[in-house]
């Protein structure tokens, strides 16, 4: 029997998840959990490279995110999970490896450059942000995952793990470390309700994961269309308009959305009928998760359990792996 490849993946625990989540990868942790050995990574000792004077809002998510975990279906008996900081291994692997990086190298990075640029840091980028590629090589090597899932934007990052593990191996003349693949979902980034690119919570352009039947209907109500849409009779476009994007990304009924589209654009279809559609899908799809998380928050230190015991598991896998990266570099001395 084939031996189930390794999958790591996870998030930063900057506030509750939303349905820019479960598309980009809530969805597909579900279904790997049954196909591969998965560890899922609570990143707060990512999160803290740019929220270190917010390290209490970083620690009150923790809990947050992992109800949306159990929420959506992730079972902590399949799948991984466990919180960063809490396996120190990490850490130690990540010192090792930034002697591997230069700092021209970090500084052509893609998504480390366009993530400077969009926090406004400009030459004042904390040092543990400007290396949080070398962590995350950290975090995906000490696992030994070969599949890691991942937006498109984030691609440059699994470039540059395989990079270290090339050059690690390398050097030490032994196949130590494991090179990984990005699983980039077929649909990586939903766009936020207002039709801008990034969905974020900041903008209050999301609509989250345990959101009331009332939010749900308030967002879709504000949801972006098309814009020259004046009069029902008048021909719609399809392109960049919001409610079809996120049809397409959660509607199953796909003969539905495309007879939707094929009169939106023939004219004669109301926004207003689109967006009904688009509500009842989203209110459908969110009341048994936002049932199984307030089930969950009831049952609080059963929770807190099964990040400990992930946890723990995690540190005896991480352990094993810089084991053998110490042993590799000479670090064995008594």
């Amino acid at each position: 029997m084939l031996e189930r490849p390794i999958v790591l993946t996870g998030d930063r625990p900057t506030g509750s998840l939303h349905l820019g989540h479960y598309v980009g990868s809530l969805a597909n942790r579900v279904a790997l959990q049954d196909t591969h050995h998965q560890f899922i990574l609570l990143a707060d000792t990512q999160a803290l490279t740019d929220n270190m004077a917010n390290y209490l809002f970083v620690r009150s998510n923790i809990l947050e995110v992992m109800l949306d975990y159990l929420a959506v279906g992730i079972d902590p008996n399949k799948s991984t999970i466990f919180i960063q900081s809490m396996v120190p291994e990490l850490t130690e692997l990540s010192y090792y490896y930034l002697n591997l990086v230069t700092i021209a190298r970090l500084e052509r990075n893609p998504t480390v450059k366009e993530e400077i640029r969009q926090r406004g840091f400009e030459r004042d980028i904390p040092a543990g942000f400007f290396t949080y590629p070398v962590s995350q090589a950290a975090d995906i090597t000490a696992f030994k995952a070969t599949v890691v899932p991942v937006g498109s934007d984030q691609i440059p990052m699994i470039e540059q793990t395989n990079e270290i593990v090339r050059h690690f191996n390398a050097n030490v003349k032994q196949k130590i470390l494991v090179e990984c693949k990005a699983l980039v979902p077929k649909m990586s980034r939903l766009p936020g309700m207002d039709g801008k690119s990034k969905m974020s919570k900041s903008l209050g352009n999301t609509i989250s994961l345990s959101a009331s039947p009332e939010q749900i209907k308030n967002a879709v109500k504000m949801m972006f269309t098309d814009p020259n849409h004046l009069q029902i009779e008048n021909p719609g476009t399809i392109k960049n308009n919001v409610v079809f994007t996120y049809l397409d990304a959660f509607e199953s009924n796909v003969e539905l959305v495309k007879d939707l589209k094929v009169r939106y654009k023939k004219g004669g279809l109301a926004d207003t009928t689109v967006k009904r559609h688009l509500e009842d899908c989203l209110q459908e799809l969110l009341a048994p998760i936002r049932q199984k998380r307030e089930n969950y928050m009831k049952e609080k230190d059963a929770v807190t359990d099964m990040l400990k015991q992930g946890t723990q598991k995690a540190r005896e896998v991480a352990a094993k792996t810089l084991s053998e990266v110490r042993h590799a570099l000479g670090l064995n001395y008594f």
